[in-house]
């Protein structure tokens, strides 16, 4: 597939992409692989800092953000406006709520003993650089989801983003870098599908998180296993929509109706 932005509505083509290269694909796993020696030591109150500044960033991008959406993938632009609204709200929570989430664990004393030891603790460690494989229905809201609390981790991020919505990609990129986060924290990658198993087996990236459908979830599935990768599975699609006689018909026709058309139909 192509990477180029195509307007939905009309079928013009906006503007086409170079897919980055060999080269240029190393240096962006080089670099995420570097800047996570020093992100992860990071303090959470630094972590926390970059992060609320991307969010205020999003903030007084929403028009331009929300108008690339649109031209992209095809939602109205009310909806387009509230995807980047929900999605700096879900950053100032990851800010906020990180630091407490990851905290260090102590068992109960019962517990420990049960288990033989002497003493126990729960660290949560971050893992590196992961890789982000994301569709474009929700083409902002997908990525923030992921890329908050995996920075607020300690995590760099890779993103490999539907070939359709290369603009907002680089938007997001280029949203991170404005922050102030280190060079290598989170960057995109233009390439296709075919591209990301070579990706993933890179030794220097240690985890991977899809959303999208089945067949590529299993095929990233195989390859995280046959590496022993972690992984984070969405595999979206439509369920059948159950009327029972005892319905309110004229309500489960309303609901019915929202949830099919709901961004431009392109909800699971």
């Amino acid at each position: 597939m192509a990477i180029a932005t195509v307007n939905p509505a009309t079928g013009e083509t906006l503007r086409t992409y170079d897919a980055h290269g060999p080269e240029e694909v190393e240096r962006r796993i080089a670099a995420a692989h570097e800047a996570f020696r020093h992100w992860r030591t990071t303090p959470f109150a630094e972590r926390a800092r970059l992060l609320r500044a991307a969010a205020t960033l999003l903030d007084e991008d929403t028009e331009d953000i929300a108008r690339t959406m649109t031209l992209e993938m095809g939602k109205p632009l009310t909806a387009s406006r509230a995807e980047a609204g929900k999605c700096a709200k879900t950053m100032r929570w990851y800010a906020k709520h990180a630091e407490e989430l990851l905290a260090d664990e102590h068992p109960a004393e019962s517990d420990v003993r049960d288990s033989g030891a002497d003493r126990a603790r729960v660290h949560y460690r971050p893992l590196g650089p992961v890789l982000a494989v994301m569709p474009w229905n929700f083409p902002l809201w997908q990525v923030i989801r992921f890329a908050a609390p995996a920075l607020m981790a300690g995590n760099t991020g890779l993103l490999k983003h539907a070939s359709n919505v290369p603009r907002t990609a680089l938007y997001l990129g280029d949203l991170f870098r404005r922050a102030g986060y280190p060079d290598g924290c989170f960057q995109t990658l233009l390439i296709g599908s075919a591209e990301v198993e070579d990706v993933l087996r890179d030794p220097r990236v240690a985890a991977a998180t899809l959303t999208g459908s089945e067949p590529a979830g299993r095929a990233v599935a195989a390859v995280a296993g046959d590496v022993v990768k972690k992984t984070v599975l969405e595999l979206g699609g439509s369920d059948p929509y159950i009327v029972m006689p005892s319905a309110d018909i004229v309500r489960a026709v309303k609901t019915a109706v929202t949830a099919r058309v709901q961004n431009n139909g392109q909800s699971c």
